[in-house]
């Protein structure tokens, strides 16, 4: 997609901005913090940002302040996923955890949230504060619900999109938002951007859940199945436990996973599942939600970037890592 192309001078300060901004007096803590950055990761919520200024008066310096943020929120939660899922690898690279222990990752974490804070401060717009506060509370809901509801093999589709709404979704859905809100766009396209966010959100974790039972450790960085034997019954999972003749066996599996622990041998229940419906119906759930963000973009002024947030929602739906 040229969207890298267009952006890459741009994208480029980000990324200096985002090493920088994790400077510090205290010298473990910045090697912590870098060490998660340098794993990499698709910058996706800056990314959206930076195409959500351009629907105003966009500044690059100004955006910053909101692209940078934004970011440094979402690894400082993969931080603090990685020890809670017992993670030994992120992105083929050994987790901050894992590296070092669970105390300096949980420290790491508070430290690059409390940086992303202070970036935010440069800008003086109270609505945007409200809002990036409000989603940080919801991902911390979002986050204790996904603990409560370890191995939870009941759950219904509903309470797992109220879920990843809230630990996903969201993130992504204000990122296009506050790009548009701090360049001054219109109410109007900041709420559809918030929309055409929200719904790529949804289906971009459906897809990370699908891929962690049909991708390769190669092409996802981490054993595949790593969800279910931490605990986390996704999609495709609540699915194919609906089928009549699955559930029992695959119900049994489940169980012999938690009673072995996270070193557990999934493969079995993988492939109940791959020879399910989970992942058919899956897949179709995602495809509406990316539907559903196309109609959001429908509606805001043709462009070259809408024409890149439709090429990012096709990507994000149809990615295989």
């Amino acid at each position: 997609m040229d969207i890298f192309g267009t952006l890459k001078r741009d994208m480029d300060f980000i990324e200096r901005q985002l090493y920088r901004s994790i400077e510090g007096d205290d010298e473990l803590l910045s090697e912590t913090s870098l060490h998660l950055l340098k794993a990499g990761g698709k910058r996706l919520r800056p990314i959206f940002v930076l195409l959500g200024g351009k629907f105003g008066n966009y500044d690059l310096e100004k955006l910053q302040h909101v692209a940078v943020p934004l970011e440094l929120i979402h690894s400082a939660s993969l931080v603090h996923d990685d020890v809670i899922d017992d993670a030994g690898t992120r992105r083929g690279k050994p987790t901050v955890k894992a590296k070092w222990d669970n105390k300096i990752a949980m420290y790491t974490g508070d430290y690059i949230y409390a940086k992303a804070l202070m970036l935010a401060t440069q800008l003086e717009n109270p609505q945007l504060h409200r809002i990036l506060a409000k989603a940080m509370v919801q991902m911390s809901v979002g986050e204790m619900e996904q603990i409560r509801d370890f191995f939870n093999t009941d759950q219904s589709v509903r309470h797992y999109l109220l879920r990843i709404r809230r630990k996903t979704a969201l993130l992504i859905a204000i990122s296009c938002q506050l790009g548009a809100l701090a360049s001054d766009a219109t109410a109007k396209v900041h709420s559809l951007l918030y929309r055409y966010g929200y719904n790529v959100g949804m289906a971009f974790q459906i897809r990370d859940d699908l891929l962690d039972l049909c991708g390769t450790e190669k092409s996802i960085g981490k054993p595949p199945g790593s969800d279910m034997r931490q605990g986390n019954i996704t999609l495709p999972v609540i699915y194919a436990l609906q089928e009549e003749g699955l559930k029992v066996p695959l119900l049994r599996e489940i169980s012999a996973i938690r009673e072995q622990g996270a070193d557990a041998d999934a493969s079995k229940a993988i492939q109940m599942i791959l020879s399910s419906q989970g992942i058919s119906r899956a897949e179709q759930l995602a495809d509406r939600f990316i539907g559903k963000a196309m109609d959001a973009l429908d509606e805001l002024p043709e462009s070259k970037t809408r024409t890149h947030l439709k090429e990012i929602a096709l990507f994000v739906n149809k990615r295989s890592y």
